[in-house]
């Protein structure tokens, strides 16, 4: 019965697809997936590369190879990809994909600017057609092969898209071109050349900013990656932690990562969970308490018996979440694939229309003429380069500025926006303990240095912020020894002969240290203000009380109330206490806050929003932030975060600067006003100037001239935002 209702269940394929490159692909795919008996929904991932088919509960026998076919038939080949089996890494596809694009473009553009100097600069000697001839033909049937491939799939199904424009328009240029060699006529192979360059450049670009992304979903498996220390059989074994089974009980060394979720059998110790929580501190953890792989154990060693591996794991889970939340969004395509179903049938037909009618009203050669003239007219090039010109554009001078987009469709997206939701540990604060205040007995003049020392010598975050906050005040840690962790209370360690103890009041009760009403009251005060506050004794003393906090980090509020300006509102998402949490919101102006969150909790908030039609943006630097970041309309990774979270986003800041939030937007806002520039003009130019080639006031080479003058106002529109300069950043201070 288990096997039978196991059979039955639900579940969802994944497929590696070949060819995939524009929103069109995706679009095709999907129809061609999601028409199979058996299949509930296809979701096809541009940037991964992959498709995720959910199958019925009881689908057809051979389900898989009927989808192979179904794909393989609208040109896009998948290839199943197995649990455990090995396939090509995110790295070795980018590399391959810049290789290709890099090579048919450099070699296009060293043939494509002879020729267009041959054609527009060069008096026109016996030999200089036939060279250009064989120039352009090398790129147009060389290095666009790539394009005239895809058209043929395309045309054979009846589906056009971009592919079919730059085919039409390049082929169009070369066999005029090629005609006017034998009959005197002009020529214009330079057009050819300079279109298949044009785009093999933007798909270059695009190859090498997109690509990267795809690397997101391979950063949780790191984390069941590597060895563990096991028990079997009685005896512990060094074994991949791959092999581990549920029921093993694996031994964690202070300072290694956990390898499994588990519950703890044995010791106890203080766990850096701050990669899944958000929390900046580490958490006190003892017999019976759960923990989760990729967390780090922090002082004392652990014995963990495995609740959760392989798939079931919290860092599977999370994968899975960045991959489906990612799948799921619906791609936003170019609009000038969405116009090519249109735009082609139409030139074609116009073409044809015109071939007939001059040849009643003239000559055959007349007609041809005036026919090609409306095919070299409508020829994409200022089309095609309308967004592709401006987006590189924007992607370069982005990454001048730590800015780097993933694609075209997020900035169409970041328009939109009317909710700016933000993690708060490393994104909104520093990240890092600051020692904030310091009160001690006018005795003890020594008390920080004393106390740093224990700190720092047990390997506590805390350690690190009173050493350079000692450093700061002028004090000089010393050297502790024989220091004792107490996980979740303190430490304890001998500093010039005497035996000091610094940790909460629990344990300064512990230890025999009394606190006083005065330690009580700056202990509590230091507590409301949303800081971590402990007490420092030796001899039956305490001698002070000291306090550290994340702080804000500088210019967050100016960028909080700069988007509220904007007509965003403001949301902060994390994993730490609501008191903490709530303070560091009061700061800064955020109007909504919610804590104590899972990473499914962020995602799940990020849907919930979604669903009520709000556009949101998150951004993020913890791998706990990669599923709300792929969930989101924007992500934003800040890139000082885990790789993970970078990677999950459409948006990388690589700046921690809160401000790099305000420049994004400034950037997008100029760059949608360069595409609807160049598209704008790309559709003028060809509203009015193909009635005139069809009425036969165009000859083919005016239409080439124009052709090109069209593609240099693209270009130099998109130069414009190459140039642009970011306002002054929205402060250094809160």
């Amino acid at each position: 019965k288990m096997k039978t209702e196991a059979a039955a269940a639900p579940r969802t394929l994944v497929f590696d697809a070949a060819g995939m490159h524009c929103a069109s692909c995706v679009t095709r795919v999907e129809k061609a997936l999601s028409a199979q008996p058996g299949v509930e929904e296809a979701s096809a991932d541009l940037l991964t590369r992959s498709v995720r088919v959910r199958v019925a509960e009881r689908p057809p026998a051979d389900l898989t190879g009927a989808l192979r076919e179904a794909a393989a038939g609208a040109g896009y080949p998948l290839t199943l990809r197995e649990p455990d089996g090995e396939r090509p890494s995110p790295q070795s596809r980018e590399r391959r994909e810049r290789r290709f694009y890099g090579r048919r473009w450099a070699a296009a553009a060293a043939l494509a600017l002879p020729t267009a100097v041959l054609g527009m600069f060069v008096p026109d000697p016996a030999w200089s057609r036939p060279a250009q001839a064989v120039l352009s033909g090398a790129v147009t049937w060389g290095a666009g092969f790539v394009f005239h491939k895809t058209t043929w799939t395309l045309l054979r199904r009846g589906a056009v898209s971009m592919d079919t424009l730059i085919t039409l328009g390049s082929l169009a240029a070369w066999f005029y071109s090629a005609a006017g060699i034998w009959s005197g006529g002009p020529v214009f192979f330079e057009t050819a050349a300079v279109i298949i360059a044009f785009v093999l450049l933007g798909r270059y670009l695009e190859a090498r900013v997109n690509a990267r992304a795809a690397q997101a979903t391979e950063r949780a498996a790191e984390w069941l990656t590597g060895e563990a220390e096991v028990l079997r059989d009685g005896e512990w074994r060094t074994l991949p932690r791959r092999n581990i089974r549920e029921g093993d009980k694996a031994s964690v060394a202070p300072g290694a990562r956990i390898p499994v979720d588990g519950i703890i059998v044995q010791g106890s110790s203080e766990v850096d969970e701050s990669m899944l929580t958000g929390e900046s501190l580490p958490a006190p953890r003892g017999v019976g308490d759960p923990v989760i792989a990729g967390s780090v154990n922090h002082t004392g060693r652990l014995v963990v018996e495995a609740t959760a591996v392989g798939e079931d794991s919290v860092a599977a889970r999370i994968a899975r979440l960045v991959a489906e939340a990612r799948a799921s969004k619906a791609p936003i395509q170019r609009l000038a694939d969405r116009v090519s179903a249109v735009f082609v049938p139409v030139v074609i037909g116009l073409a044809c229309l015109t071939l007939l009618g001059w040849m009643i009203w003239a000559d055959p050669a007349t007609a041809v003429r005036n026919a090609t003239a409306v095919l070299i007219i409508a020829c994409p090039c200022a089309l095609g380069l309308a967004t592709p010109a401006a987006i590189t554009a924007a992607c370069g001078r982005g990454a001048e500025l730590g800015i780097i987009f993933r694609s075209a469709e997020v900035l169409e997206r970041m328009e939109k926006l009317d909710l700016a939701a933000f993690d708060k540990t490393g994104t909104l604060t520093t990240g890092r303990m600051t020692l904030t205040a310091v009160e001690h007995d006018p005795a003890c003049p020594d008390f920080l240095s004393a106390i740093a020392a224990v700190e720092r010598a047990s390997g506590h975050p805390i350690g690190t912020a009173l050493a350079e906050g000692a450093g700061k005040r002028g004090a000089v840690p010393g050297q502790a020894e024989d220091v004792v962790a107490f996980p979740g209370l303190g430490a304890e360690g001998t500093v010039n002969g005497r035996r000091v103890t610094v940790g909460s009041p629990e344990l300064m009760e512990r230890r025999g240290a009394v606190l006083g009403d005065r330690w009580k009251g700056i202990l509590e005060e230091a507590r409301r203000r949303g800081e971590t506050a402990f007490a420092g004794a030796w001899e039956g003393e305490v001698r002070g009380v000291a306090a550290v906090r994340d702080q804000p980090r500088p210019g967050a509020a100016r960028v909080i109330a700069a988007l509220r300006e904007r007509g965003l509102e403001t949301a902060m998402l994390t994993g730490d206490h609501p008191l903490p949490a709530r303070l560091v919101a009061e700061e800064l102006g955020v109007e909504t806050v919610r804590a104590g969150l899972l990473p499914e909790d962020k995602a799940r908030l990020v849907g919930e929003w979604r669903a009520q039609g709000r556009s949101v943006a998150y951004v993020g630097d913890g791998i706990n932030d990669a599923p709300a970041l792929a969930a989101a309309q924007v992500g934003m990774g800040v890139g000082t975060g885990a790789a993970m979270a970078v990677e999950a986003a459409p948006v990388t800041l690589t700046s921690g600067d809160p401000a790099q939030v305000i420049r994004a937007l400034e950037l997008a806002d100029r760059a949608l006003r360069g595409i609807r520039w160049n598209l704008g003009w790309a559709f003028f130019y060809n509203a009015a100037a193909v009635p005139l080639a069809v009425a036969g006031l165009l000859n083919p080479m005016a239409a080439a001239a124009a052709m090109a003058l069209s593609s240099l106002s693209v270009v130099a529109n998109s130069l414009r935002i190459r140039n642009w300069s970011p306002s002054p950043p929205p402060g250094r201070s809160n």
